[in-house]
């Protein structure tokens, strides 16, 4: 167990351990339990977290306001379209100011191209932890929190099969982040994973190559597929959304590409496919009836909302072990 994250980023669980990585899991699962007992742990009082969004949110919002508030400290909210940020304030100035008025800066944005490089800008200049909200290529605390909700159903992950797969749904430009960090995660613990993709909706390369590297020091498998069901069959862990191709930015083609796939839909036939005792998994909000059916979002075997509530332990963990 790493005991001393003071001070850490979390842009990308590729830049922290295995072992880090455990600790923040351990520390989850206590700050769940303490929770569950009504035991107060005010861990961050009187400090403050800047939670800045360039783009719209539900869970990530209400957990992090929410967790910080568990913890004693209190969570500002900002949207980059009523700042200063509209008319110019730079990624370092965002950086280095609200470094010196807060304990920590979380920021999400997803906007391709901008957001990982936006972030990483205002690291730079912070003197205090930057925490990654999501952005275009990664959304580190929705695969932790799936990740533990893994391990609650189904136990060590090492060696169980995981279904990572693209699924059809209304919108053709939804961000990559979450299979990515899914996929990078899941691979530093060993599972057998298998991302299902058509061909256009291929991930990042350098995500490839960094997942290949995973597997290779950790174990377990990675297989690519270009069928649904090669995806599906006798899988543990059922996890199918849409993301964007990355072929074309022009969302007419992307809409085109899209419909070529509306079969890539997870309903009770689909998932039958998998083990008897799969889970499915979503980060929400799904597209039913197009990404996934309602017998089986709603079904013994969908686990989609205990997955939202671990966004809070989990992004408790990390603010009380950083900041």
């Amino acid at each position: 167990m790493i005991t001393d994250l003071r001070g850490r980023d979390l842009i990308t669980t590729q830049d922290w351990s295995v072992e880090e990585l455990e600790t923040l899991l351990a520390v989850a699962k206590h700050l769940k339990l303490q929770r569950a007992m009504g035991e107060p742990h005010p861990l961050l009082r009187d400090k403050v977290l800047t939670m800045l969004f360039f783009f719209s949110s539900t869970r990530t919002r209400a957990s992090f306001e929410a967790g910080m508030a568990q913890l004693g400290g209190h969570a500002m909210f900002m949207e980059s379209q009523t700042t200063q940020i509209a008319h110019g304030d730079t990624a370092k100035e965002i950086g280095d100011i609200l470094g010196r008025y807060t304990a920590g800066l979380a920021i999400r944005n997803v906007d391709w191209g901008v957001g990982n490089k936006y972030i990483t800008e205002v690291a730079k200049a912070a003197r205090v932890p930057v925490l990654n909200m999501q952005c275009d290529r990664y959304h580190p605390f929705q695969a932790l929190a799936d990740l533990l909700t893994i391990m609650e159903k189904k136990g060590d992950p090492r060696q169980l099969t995981l279904d990572i797969s693209y699924a059809h749904a209304s919108s053709y430009q939804k961000p990559i982040s979450v299979a990515q960090s899914l996929l990078l995660l899941a691979t530093r613990f060993g599972m057998n994973v298998r991302l299902a993709r058509p061909p256009e909706f291929a991930l990042e390369e350098e995500v490839m190559r960094q997942a290949g590297e995973n597997t290779r020091v950790a174990g377990g498998t990675l297989d690519v597929v270009e069928t649904f069901a090669e995806g599906l069959g006798g899988a543990d862990v059922v996890y199918a959304k849409s993301w964007g191709a990355l072929t074309t930015s022009s969302a007419d083609e992307s809409a085109d590409i899209g419909r070529r796939y509306t079969d890539w839909m997870v309903d009770a036939a689909q998932l039958a496919k998998a083990d008897p005792a799969a889970i499915y998994m979503h980060p929400l909000p799904a597209d039913r009836n197009l990404e996934v059916s309602d017998e089986v979002i709603d079904g013994p075997q969908s686990v989609v909302y205990d997955q939202a509530e671990n966004r809070l332990h989990v992004q408790k963990a990390a603010m009380a072990l950083t900041m």
